[in-house]
């Protein structure tokens, strides 16, 4: 039974995460580099950590949510390092999106160490996880992804297995870019929709009504119509999903038209100081 629980990285969406695995009694020790992040768990009930090491120490259960490159820092670190502190026989769920290359690795790093991996990333906004909505791609073992069921309850509304280890972060690079694709394809039709002399309402009135309409294009239009641009999924991680998607393709010799242009779009926001911003202010660059 799961009890113990060690959670690395608090950002956006993994801090919304912690918050609702709180409602199910575990004893949550959390660890992120962010001391304003740690300290709000702490007050709702969490334990904080002063290492990734110390927060994945003793644990039945670790998640670990990070970007690839904080990702690999935080779990080989000679002195803090998670992979240094936690024990055979602890579940280690990296729900992070990384490339083909470091899931792989990690996987490997854990089960030389006697450690049970599942591979999980995430896929949805600060929204979904604060509602507890968020859709887990899983890849590795369906009996070791039974166990964790319970947890994922708590912030997950789907968990869909797909296969193998490997298999989950090789659909999320689809999911990648399909949903960036999407949203820039909404923000050029708002571009256009307005040069033709609608108002961004009327256009979202007629496109909620027929054969696009989608949870995704109604909630980003909407906040695109009110100026809100806060940050529900931050702009600079759609550009490097997109990134590693361009390189899977090229390793495999296939082209695709359509996501180099997106890409380039999010580049520029990206070199505009649009990164920290929700990446539905890929807009912003055509507007320009």
């Amino acid at each position: 039974m799961i009890k113990e629980v060690g959670f690395v990285g608090l950002g956006t969406v993994g801090k919304h995460m912690a918050i609702n695995l709180l409602k199910g009694n575990y004893n949550l020790t959390v660890f992120d580099n962010n001391a304003d992040a740690v300290n709000e768990l702490e007050k709702r009930g969490a334990k904080g950590a002063s290492s990734a090491m110390e927060a994945a120490k003793g644990k039945d259960l670790v998640i670990v949510i990070l970007p690839e490159k904080e990702e690999w820092e935080a779990a080989l670190s000679a002195e803090t390092g998670f992979l240094k502190g936690i024990d055979p026989g602890t579940i280690l769920v990296d729900m992070g999106t990384h490339s083909l290359e470091t899931t792989m690795e990690l996987a490997e790093e854990a089960a030389s160490r006697r450690v049970m991996f599942l591979e999980a990333p995430v896929w949805g906004t600060k929204e979904h996880a604060a509602n507890g909505l968020l859709t887990i791609l899983t890849g590795g073992d369906p009996t070791l992804l039974g166990r964790c069921r319970e947890p994922f309850s708590f912030f997950a509304l789907n968990v869909i297995h797909v296969g193998e280890i490997g298999s989950a972060t090789r659909m999320k690079f689809v999911v990648n870019l399909v949903q960036a694709q999407l949203v820039e394809g909404l923000a050029e039709g708002l571009v256009f929709g307005e040069k033709l002399g609608f108002s961004a309402d009327r256009i979202l009135e007629v496109l909620d009504s027929g054969g696009v309409a989608s949870p995704l294009l109604h909630s980003k239009g909407r906040s695109i119509a009110r100026g809100d641009f806060s940050r529900n999924l931050a702009l600079k991680y759609v550009f490097e999903g997109l990134q590693i998607v361009k390189d899977v393709a090229d390793k495999a010799n296939l082209e695709l038209p359509a996501n180099d242009a997106v890409l380039k779009v999010y580049e520029q926001a990206v070199k505009d100081g649009r990164g920290e911003e929700d990446f539905s202010a890929v807009i912003k660059v055509l507007r320009r």
